[in-house]
């Protein structure tokens, strides 16, 4: 059953459309979610990075990392770390933090300076500090920050590029995936700083989830649907195939050749198919109908030269002295012709190849004539040499055939030329008797086809001769015609390809 299933053309084609597009959309899907996540996590990026910039320009205009405000909620923690990797701020609710510089949720008291403490008051003696107090501890200097003259720094410079990262937080009890920036700060009082500032993921992971859910529902869906329609569209296109091979099933069970296979009324491979099977099929029809007619003819022909041989043999052996020995060997000589023009026929229609060996056509029909006595007509000759490449024997019956009928229908003479006309070697036989009539000139190549005036059944023609010769000009790549002679009877031209140059 499942090879009955795939072994059918449209189970075929729509399995195979259905992976087409099950690969495309794949392919389409898996982008459209790198593309996604790309997207978004390039924007989570790029919040981090402001968030973490805020941060900094608070640091670098001289807001103490203990009084820096930074934001709440769970959308974006944040921490700041000094060089030694101790943590001087962080975000309220900050419970546990991973892919930063430091895993520490609660910030530290950072160490007082040798030149004035922490605190940016004034030194041991209460004289001037470095950042130009008064002496009663109000700090002058450009550092002081919200946190006053306890709270002052010196100036930062702010790295240009943020560093990425990807961690996780917990942030009052929620744990979240975060995109981390870390973004330095130089020269600060307490030295250098890095800021570290996330983004929630959030956003990222649910799009992606919901365009992955979304795939893992519809693909199926659509794949389903593209399945249905290809096996339903297949069937419709290939409804005539199906009747084209139900006709040629009943054509083959009834053998009657004269039915056709229905045509579609499009202009398809199928409608071209239909027509092809219908021209094989006359073809096949024409084959076999000349194929019982020339059975029915050589068993016509054969019988009366086997029934006059038999006749005679039976007298002879009946009444020797009446036995009509001249007779019966021209019965067997004729029977003996009519059978060696079957075979050959036969061998013709079998597709017998004519061979490559390379004839000299003049050289042919001077041996053919030589053969022949001397009859009641004379024959003239004009033959060039000029060479042909086939078969030697089939050649030779070619001429033959065409002196035969030419000194069987002369009135007074035969002429014979052979010359070489371009690519072509032509071979002319004419004669000067009655000619055949322009209706009948094709006629007279069909097999067992004999004329009721001039040409009709004489001495032993069978009526195989022309068409002989025909086909074995066809099978060289030639052509045989006929048309009115000079001397007002017919004139047989056989024209053949050249032999190339050895």
């Amino acid at each position: 059953m499942r090879r009955r299933l795939f072994g059918s053309v449209r189970a075929r084609a729509t399995l195979g459309a259905t992976l087409v597009v099950a690969v495309a959309l794949l392919a389409a899907g898996a982008s459209v979610l790198l593309a996604l996540r790309s997207n978004l996590t390039d924007q989570a990026s790029s919040e981090a990075e402001s968030s973490a910039r805020k941060v900094a320009v608070s640091i670098a205009t001289g807001t103490a990392p203990a009084a820096l405000e930074l934001p709440d909620g769970d959308d974006t923690p944040v921490q700041v770390v000094d060089g030694d990797g101790r943590l001087l701020a962080a975000g309220e609710d900050l419970e546990r933090i991973s892919g930063t510089g430091s895993s520490a949720v609660k910030p530290v008291t950072p160490p007082v300076d040798d030149d004035g403490g922490d605190d940016g008051g004034g030194d041991d003696d209460g004289g001037s500090d470095r950042h130009g107090g008064d002496g009663n501890g109000n700090g002058k200097g450009k550092g002081k920050g919200k946190g006053g003259d306890d709270d002052s720094y010196a100036y930062g410079e702010i790295a240009d590029d943020a560093e990425g990262g990807k961690g996780s937080a917990t942030v009052d009890g929620e744990t979240r995936d975060y995109r981390f920036a870390a973004l330095e700060v130089k020269n600060t009082r307490q030295g250098d700083l890095t800021v570290y500032a996330g983004a929630s993921l959030s956003a990222e992971q649910s799009a992606v989830g919901t365009a992955l859910t979304v795939m893992l529902i519809g693909f199926p869906v659509l794949l389903g649907v593209v399945g249905a329609v290809t096996w339903l569209v297949t069937r419709r296109a290939l409804r005539p195939v199906e009747g084209i091979r139900s006709e040629m099933s009943a054509i083959t069970a009834s053998q009657d050749l004269a039915r056709r296979v229905p045509e579609p009324a499009t202009h398809d491979e199928v409608a071209r198919l239909a027509r092809t099977t219908n021209e094989t099929l006359a073809a096949l029809e024409t084959s076999v109908e000349r194929q019982r007619r020339f059975v029915a003819d050589a068993s016509h022909e054969l019988r009366s030269p086997i029934a006059s041989l038999r006749t005679q043999l039976e007298v002879g052996a009946a009444h020797p002295e009446l036995l009509d020995v001249d007779g019966a060997v021209a019965d067997t000589v004729r029977l003996q012709e009519l059978a060696a023009g079957l075979l050959l026929l036969a061998r013709l229609d079998a597709g017998e190849r004519p061979g490559e060996a390379r004839v000299d056509l003049a050289t042919l029909a001077g041996e053919e004539l030589s053969q022949r006595p001397a009859g009641r007509v004379a024959v003239r000759t004009h033959l060039e040499p000029v060479e042909v490449a086939g078969s030697r024997s089939q050649l030779a019956r070619v001429v033959g055939n065409l002196l035969d009928n030419a000194q069987r229908h002369a009135r007074s003479r035969v002429d014979i030329a052979v010359r070489a006309e371009g690519p072509w070697a032509v071979v002319e036989v004419g004669d000067d008797g009655a000619g055949v009539p322009e209706a009948e000139r094709e006629r007279i190549f069909e097999r067992f086809v004999r004329l009721d005036d001039a040409r009709a059944r004489d001495d032993g023609g069978a009526g195989l001769g022309l068409a002989i010769a025909r086909d074995v000009a066809v099978r060289h790549g030639g052509a045989l015609t006929v048309r009115s002679s000079p001397a007002g009877g017919a004139l047989f031209e056989l024209r053949l390809p050249v032999a190339p140059v050895a």
